[in-house]
């Protein structure tokens, strides 16, 4: 059987020698990393990265950390860990009111770095609600990212799990198109309907190709797609 994906990280960080030392200790507990080095780079990797945990800085050299926050709330509800040399109170507020999760101060200790991210993870949107989904021959286990059509696993690449995730949250609903682009490829992708017609497509043969009789995806013509309620 096929070990579940390690949990995924993002590290936001212009300096090389926090980034490293974050690295090293995420790994030792268990996630896969990602890093970047600036807010842009930053938020391109959790559009495409689909995180599990995010740990920002709030001085980047292209924005605040606080406004690289505020455009990663606009379509993900990652936890965010800041960790940065401001100790204000005025910055401690700012950045929570943005979004931010918890909130450390530099010089960190890595125990406490590590804890604070578990409790995190524990109560995040991501681990809330229901762990899988079960709609006739398809089965999602949303912890181990995994997906089964008819018993048989259906190997998916990180965006079109994603796209299918957002649907399986929503099953039985329509999700507009826009909503969609937003929380799959991020808050640039807004307007590009092509690019989402083209994965629901490959999405849609992957899953019936081990079903070919069940038709999973309807298109709402115009408005957007739903994931349907199939009787088990």
């Amino acid at each position: 059987m096929t070990p579940p994906p390690k949990p995924i990280a993002i590290i936001i960080d212009d300096e090389p020698a926090i980034r490293k030392l974050l690295r090293t200790a995420l790994e030792g507990e268990g996630y896969a990393v990602h890093e970047a080095d600036s807010g842009q780079a930053g938020l391109r990797e959790a559009a495409w990265r689909r995180p599990d945990v995010v740990v920002l800085d709030l001085g980047l050299p292209d924005m605040d950390g606080v406004q690289a926050l505020r455009r990663l709330r606009e379509w993900s509800q990652a936890p965010v860990l800041i960790l940065s040399v401001r100790q204000d109170v005025e910055d401690k507020v700012a950045a929570l009111d943005a979004g931010a999760d918890d909130y450390l101060a530099k010089p960190f200790d890595m125990a406490e770095l590590a804890a604070r991210l578990r409790a995190l993870r524990r109560h995040s949107p991501q681990e809330a609600g229901e762990a899988s989904l079960r709609s006739g021959p398809l089965e999602i286990d949303f912890a181990a990212r995994q997906v089964f059509v008819a018993g048989q696993e259906t190997r998916l690449t990180a965006t079109e799990y994603a796209l299918l995730r957002v649907l399986a949250r929503n099953h039985g609903k329509v999700v507009i198109q826009r909503q969609l682009l937003r929380e799959v490829w991020g808050p640039n992708a807004g307007e590009q309907a092509q690019y989402l017609r083209v994965y629901v497509n490959r999405l849609r043969k992957k899953l019936q190709a081990a079903a070919p009789n069940n038709a999973f995806i309807r298109t709402e013509p115009g408005i957007g797609y739903r994931l349907l309620d199939i009787p088990c």
